[in-house]
């Protein structure tokens, strides 16, 4: 399955930033492109996602984008994650994790970013030293790999 994930967040590269946007080649964030993916792998969303500020994630103290995933998707240790992960990290610390990627092979990773849309880059030690959570995929029950 994680090939699977890796081929369809690569589906998305080249797609423009559009906050709270999901849709391949027209827009989205990068949470657009987890939904995105979900879609393609494991099928419908599992909840509606409520409309959100640019600026959310600098009020409240909640973890609300680790707390949304953890309803949906099975949560790991971040020393664990892998290929095919996804992966929150805290942009400033302190702050809560507001952005997110897919893991991809050679230590690199998926997201859709503000001025570049969606890219795949390099997972820097920068980027490394701000992930917060990290989370796998279910499986779908038509999966037969």
């Amino acid at each position: 399955m994680p090939a699977r994930i890796v081929r369809a967040a690569r589906g998305w590269l080249g797609t423009p930033y559009h906050d709270q946007a999901s849709v391949k080649g027209v827009g989205c964030d990068c949470l657009g492109l987890i939904r995105g993916v979900w879609r393609e792998v494991v099928g419908p969303e599992p909840m509606p996602v409520p409309p959100y500020s640019r600026d959310w994630g600098e009020a409240g103290p909640h973890e609300v984008l680790a707390e949304a995933a953890r309803v949906a998707m099975v949560e790991i240790d971040v020393a664990e994650a892998r290929t095919g992960d996804v992966v929150l990290f805290r942009m400033r610390q302190g702050a809560i994790a507001k952005h997110a990627g897919i893991l991809t092979p050679h230590s690199r990773f998926i997201h859709a970013y503000e001025r570049t849309g969606v890219i795949e880059e390099p997972l820097t030690d920068p980027w490394r030293r701000r992930i917060a959570f990290a989370f796998r995929f279910p499986v779908p029950d038509n999966d037969t790999t």
